[in-house]
């Protein structure tokens, strides 16, 4: 398919890089093994309004096989990017989805909703990422939403440069995303960079912001940032974006959004704003009263 070439928008006080996040090797669910990249308590508060950001990919079916089962969440949303695989989706509030390659899963919890997301393949690659956005305050209580894009519906452009860009939520010179939320604002591209390519995306000064690198080696204001790493981009008022280079074909996620500025109380799968409200939602899970 022949895009149309798009030229980016110049930065004139690009970001710089805070520091650099190595993700934590684990597993979740029935035994999938994933690297946390984003994690809670000091992170989550940085790069607020994002709470956890997993990394996944394996030929080996033991890594990813056994899936996600049924389980909890309530008072945020998950964004499930699947760049290879094939995932079912099922919840208690009637949804279910096949996630496969390109594709995107977009779940509001809300409320509450129980889900599984189990792999429809037994052998393969399995390969991809899922972001967790907070809700406000007033919305955590939200009737739970969902729908499913797949690769051919998500926008995409190609830059002068030749970068390839996916445009999952937000807007990226001029082309708008799948998703947009008023409240957090996110922006979520994967950037697809040749050689010797540079990329330009202009981010609100007050947005909090990350790259990830999962392909190859970028460089952000001078600094190198390797494969499987996290680059935290600096919040400097003068700041009109960032510039993403590459010296080798390289791969990566591009995060903004608007922080929230309230309190986030975690317990697993449910986040909230108080203790209290973390109890409700034990009991509500406890007593059935959960989607």
């Amino acid at each position: 398919m022949n895009l149309p070439k798009v030229q980016s928008i110049p930065i004139r006080w690009p970001r710089t890089v805070e520091r650099l996040v190595v993700g934590r090797e684990t597993s979740d669910g029935a035994g999938v093994r994933l690297t946390r990249v984003l994690t809670g308590g000091e992170l989550q508060r940085r790069l607020d309004p994002f709470l956890m950001l997993d990394a996944f990919g394996s030929d080996d079916p033991d890594d990813y096989i056994a899936g996600f089962p049924d389980h909890p969440h309530r008072g945020f949303e998950t964004i499930t990017y699947m760049l290879a695989g094939r995932m079912r989706h099922r919840d208690s509030a009637g949804h279910e989805g096949l996630l496969e390659n390109g594709g995107v899963q977009w779940m509001t919890a809300g409320r509450g909703v129980i889900h599984s997301e189990i792999p429809e393949q037994e052998d393969g690659v399995m390969e991809g990422f899922q972001l967790w956005l907070n809700l406000p305050a007033r919305d955590k209580m939200c009737a739970p939403w969902y729908c499913d894009f797949a690769a051919a519906e998500l926008p995409h452009f190609v830059t002068a440069a030749g970068v390839d860009v996916t445009v999952i939520a937000g807007e990226s010179n001029g082309v708008k995303g799948a998703v947009t939320r008023a409240a957090t604002a996110p922006l979520y591209l994967d950037l697809h960079l040749p050689a010797g390519a540079s990329f330009t995306q202009a981010l609100v000064t007050e947005h909090n912001a990350f790259v990830y690198v999962y392909s190859g080696m970028a460089k952000i204001a001078g600094e190198i940032v390797p494969m499987q790493r996290m680059a935290i981009l600096a919040n400097d008022p003068k700041a009109d974006g960032v510039i993403v280079e590459a010296s080798e074909e390289t791969r990566v996620l591009l995060v903004a959004g608007r922080p929230l500025g309230e309190p986030i109380v975690q317990y697993g799968p449910f986040v909230m704003n108080t203790q209290q409200e973390i109890h409700q939602a034990l009991a509500d899970q406890r007593d059935g009263r959960l989607a």
